[in-house]
């Protein structure tokens, strides 16, 4: 136990040397970016940047959407969180989105996005990210930025070695970081090792309109189960996944699960498994989980709460998983774009461990075991070792690679992101991050074919590096140039909440595809009204619906009485715009929800409960044009007893 403690306390104490070097080191070389870092990230007025860039919002649950070279926020994209600007979460078509069989969750801690592949290479069709509180996949819809499909995971806890896709994206994978009972059960903590369980997803991705579904589940030993990485290219139909606690401990891990000097990457055949699935195998387990799903014709989301999932046992399918030794407590799993390297940071590591692919599947066909956990092989470390990375810095979290035989490690003790050759493992260049880096990305630096120009560091602290804040000071990312053999910083961005990982793609990838307008023509709502003409309001005992639109400036209709208090008003709002980038708001004083914000061709609803008598005004809430100020109208509100009949002016 002090030698644990001890040795903990070393790190950090390293860690204020190494910082407090790269600060000295920034000071006496040159104390400012090089002269010519400013040229390299300016996009010039009406020009576009070459990369988009998606950034996990942590804990706002969002996804953000930036541009690379110039570190410009676009756009953030509701995902997991309840968000008023769009009125995502509270609106009526979007509120089912964030149903859970918890019921109705409206925030989640979103944390690693992955783009979907063809052929090992980056598509730009969807985005997929996971929500690590509540656990559930998204899937965003590159051609209009919009999350369209959520999908919880059951026999989950801590969904954090997700979301990750396999080379066609045939899945998408979601590991459970918390081991619990499977079944959830009521049973003494202390009863955890043996007891407790973890569950390893696989999310089946239609190809053609990209539904997804959860295929199979796998019923794993109790560890934590901290990053995964699909294999790729020739190790695609593999799956690894880092652990830590192989102690299955439940108290006091920063101790208790410290104790091995190796715990496992987990190598899962999924293309074994799959076959054997297909063949029948697997047993149904009852559970409870929903699945969300937004249709773009009907323009509104439904959620299907689902019983049953197929769950996996290893010990039905004796070959499908090995355990490869990896010191210590590994965080990142990583695998180059070769598909023969598999890398675990083990963050209480001296090096980098390198796994071979090769070495790998030989030890297996040679049984070089050194014995089993829970019945699954564990691999001799030296037969399945390709080489390490020798005290290349401190506190080794995650590697992306780019095109030319390098990976690029995060270090989050001593602050940097340090470049090693592949096959030789040589340092080769090391460059100060400010502060405390996290993850890092490379453009299609998890594909078989990475853009390697920049590398961008996910800082968990900034202090100095902007003006501060009260508290708490902005999340940061920084750019860095990798087209030569030294790195190069270029930029400090602020970013949206903690990202946690960044998914990185050319533009010219995801823009000729993405979507200006909704036809009016294919929209499919139930209370679309797609011309001023069938503009209306009626009442069905309590409830009145408006049925309205809305074009450049005003809105049909825009004066209504007959409205009584303890009515459920209910506001069906389509937008005839057929003209890009004009979207329409509206918001109506006392309103319990927020704003709509309506593209082009779109309809939108929201509910309005009048509480008090009066003559009360809504107005449009996205600038439009020159009279802008006077797309507005007025609702009159009678008592509760009133017989004043129901009535509304066409704007005429």
């Amino acid at each position: 136990m002090k030698k644990i403690s001890y040795s903990i306390l070393t790190l950090l104490g390293l860690a204020m040397v190494f910082t407090s070097c790269n600060q000295q080191g920034k000071s006496a070389s040159n104390g400012a970016l090089s002269s010519n870092a400013a040229e390299k990230v300016y996009v010039a007025p009406g020009e576009h940047d070459e990369f988009y860039a998606f950034m996990s919002g942590g804990f706002s649950g969002q996804l953000a959407v930036y541009g690379l070279p110039s570190g410009r926020l676009f756009k953030v994209i509701p995902v997991f969180s309840q968000d008023a600007e769009k009125a995502y979460g509270y609106n009526e078509e979007t509120k089912p989105m964030l149903n859970t069989s918890f019921g109705f969750v409206p925030w989640d801690d979103a944390h690693h996005p992955d783009i979907s592949q063809t052929n090992g290479e980056l598509d730009g069709r969807y985005v997929f990210i996971n929500g690590n509180n509540t656990p559930r996949i998204a899937k965003i819809d590159l051609t209009t930025f919009e999350t369209t499909e959520i999908i919880e995971i059951p026999n989950t806890a801590g969904n954090h070695s997700s979301s990750y896709v396999t080379d066609n994206t045939e899945y998408v994978v979601a590991g459970t970081r918390f081991s619990i009972p499977v079944p959830q059960r009521d049973m003494p903590i202390n009863e955890y090792k043996g007891n407790f369980k973890g569950a390893l997803s696989f999310i089946s991705v239609d190809p053609e309109d990209g539904g997804m579904d959860i295929k199979f589940q796998v019923l794993m030993p109790g560890f934590d189960y901290d990053k995964a990485h699909p294999g790729r290219g020739k190790s695609h139909g593999w799956f690894f996944f880092t652990t830590y606690n192989t102690e299955e401990a439940n108290s006091l891990l920063e101790v208790n699960a410290s104790q091995n000097d190796k715990d496992f990457i987990a190598a899962v055949n999924w293309k074994k498994i799959e076959e054997y699935v297909n063949n029948g195998g697997g047993t149904i387990m009852p559970t409870n989980y929903a699945h969300n799903v937004y249709d773009e014709h009907t323009q509104s989301a439904t959620s299907t709460m689902m019983k049953e999932v197929l769950m996996v046992n290893p010990s039905e399918v004796p070959g499908a998983i090995y355990f490869l030794p990896t010191p210590k407590s590994p965080h990142g799993c990583d695998v180059d774009p070769t598909g023969e390297y598999i890398v675990g940071s083990g963050k209480l590591s001296a090096n980098v461990t390198v796994h071979s692919f090769t070495k790998m599947l030989d030890a297996i066909e040679n049984k070089k075991f050194a014995g089993d956990a829970y019945g699954i092989p564990i691999l001799n470390f030296e037969d399945v070792l390709a080489g390490s990375v020798e005290q290349p810095g401190l506190g080794p979290l995650h590697t992306e690679f780019d095109n030319k035989g390098n990976a690029y490690t995060s270090f989050f003790i001593s602050s940097e992101i340090v470049k090693w050759k592949l096959g030789t493992w040589e340092v080769v260049d090391r460059q100060p991050s400010y502060y405390s880096i996290g993850h890092l990305m490379i453009p299609g630096g998890n594909s078989q074919k990475p853009f390697g120009k920049y590398v961008v560091g996910m800082n968990k602290i900034t202090k100095d590096r902007y003006l501060p804040t009260g508290p708490e000071v902005t999340q940061s990312a920084q750019l860095y140039d990798i087209s030569g053999d030294k790195m190069e910083l270029l930029l400090d961005f602020p970013t949206v909440g903690e990202p946690h990982y960044a998914a990185g793609i050319p533009a010219d990838l995801i823009k000729p595809n993405s979507k200006k307008i909704y036809n009016l023509s294919e929209n499919k709502h139930k209370y679309a009204t797609t011309s001023d003409a069938d503009a209306r309001v009626e009442r069905n005992g309590k409830e009145v619906h408006i049925y309205m639109t809305t074009i450049r400036s005003h809105f049909n209709p825009d004066n209504i009485e007959g409205v009584k208090v303890g009515d459920k008003v209910y506001f069906h709002v389509t937008n005839l715009e057929q003209d890009y980038d004009v979207p329409h708001g509206i918001s109506m004083i006392g309103a319990n929800t927020s704003e709509l914000l309506i593209m082009p061709g779109q309809t939108e609803s929201f509910v309005w409960e009048p509480k008090r008598v009066g003559v009360w005004p809504f107005y449009c809430t996205d600038f439009c044009s020159a009279l802008h100020q006077e797309m507005q109208g007025y609702i009159r509100v009678s008592p509760a007893d009133s017989d004043i009949d129901l009535s509304w002016s066409l704007g005429e």
